[in-house]
């Protein structure tokens, strides 16, 4: 069987921009599957290999390591799973960056309360399905034909971030 019959960059690219425009992600430490829960990623257009979290200091997160993260973008037009690690991110300025009144509605004290914590994951590799079923594909499903062979191309394995 031949996973990497798709495009990577085509689907890279539509990877970031589903993400761009989708709020969540389940996140979890690897390892802990008790740990998944969604969270919303802070991108940066110019940071394609780091994403930012901002959660609380009593969260399993600041445990930090080795993390997967799952991705259904809107309309089920896009599915990854990612991986990567969670660090602590000490830049004001990149705190900054991303500190917007859908964070702040999370913290009764505002950027400086004491119970933010500020993550970066560094990604490492990934899996991404291209979800978008054409006409055709869809009019072959509901036939029983097989488009397995038209879904492998649609899908890459182990694409780096």
């Amino acid at each position: 069987m031949k996973y990497n019959e798709g495009d990577p960059e085509k689907l890279k690219k539509k990877f970031w921009k589903s993400l761009a425009d989708s709020p969540f992600l389940f996140l979890q430490l690897d390892g802990k599957p008790g740990t998944a829960v969604p969270m919303s990623p802070q991108l940066d257009k110019d940071a394609n290999s780091s994403i930012w979290f901002f959660t609380h200091r009593n969260s399993d997160f600041c445990a930090l390591g080795a993390a997967t993260a799952t991705f259904q973008g809107k309309g089920h037009d896009m599915y990854a799973r990612f991986n990567g690690t969670l660090t602590e991110e000490t830049s004001r300025e990149r705190f900054e960056q991303f500190w917007n009144n859908f964070v702040e509605a999370w913290y009764e004290g505002g950027k400086d309360d004491p119970n933010i914590f500020f993550m970066r994951m560094d990604l490492g590799q990934a899996e991404i399905w291209d979800g978008e079923m054409g006409l055709l594909d869809t009019a072959k499903m509901a036939l029983g034909m097989n488009v397995h062979g038209d879904a492998e191309e649609q899908h890459v394995k182990r694409a780096d971030l």
